[in-house]
């Protein structure tokens, strides 16, 4: 968390020269892809300030850029929720159900504060604990457009926080960069 924190900030130092982390690029594109990297840089580097000491929902919407508030989809308010608990095995069901198309379709809408929130969140109710990605670097390429690197657990790997970091910080066109 300490050298993601630091590379979010500063970029890589020579202590990341001693690693030999699995890295996986994205790249993008923008009218501005060095904004892009600033944007996402800016959401993530508060994610990862509060790892240690993780706020409750209610308090994100005061920690984050209001952009980035607003590019969320909205909440599902309570009555859309339903009290029963989440059920994982008919959620992959019906995941398994679809084509690949649909897939595809499901992750490229804008993604609620809480289900990204999720990803990072380390306390027993959230993935942190089991993130898959961590910043490690970003840049603008020639062409005009820009890209992200993570150290990844391997391919594949839980890369929709990724992307939708990105999207939300105005990336477009997002593909693995071979």
């Amino acid at each position: 968390m300490e050298g993601e924190l630091r590379r979010l900030r500063s970029g890589l130092g020579v202590e990341d020269g001693q690693q030999q982390p699995f890295l996986v690029r994205v790249r993008f594109s923008a009218e501005d892809p060095a904004q892009v990297i600033a944007d996402a840089r800016a959401v993530l580097t508060r994610v990862v300030e509060r790892m240690g000491d993780w706020p409750a929902f209610a308090r994100w919407p005061q920690l984050l850029p209001a952009w980035f508030l607003q590019r969320c989809a909205p909440e599902p308010v309570e009555a859309e929720r339903g009290d029963d608990p989440f059920d994982a095995e008919a959620w992959l069901r019906q995941w398994r159900a679809m084509a690949p198309e649909q897939r595809a379709a499901a992750g490229q809408g804008p993604w609620t504060l809480s289900d990204w929130l999720h990803h990072f969140d380390p306390t027993e109710e959230g993935a942190g604990d089991d993130r898959s990605w961590w910043w490690w670097q970003a840049g603008t390429d020639e062409s005009g457009g820009g890209w992200v690197q993570v150290a990844t657990t391997g391919r594949p790997f839980g890369s929709g926080s990724l992307f939708w970091l990105i999207k939300a910080s105005g990336g477009t066109d997002l593909a693995y960069a071979v």
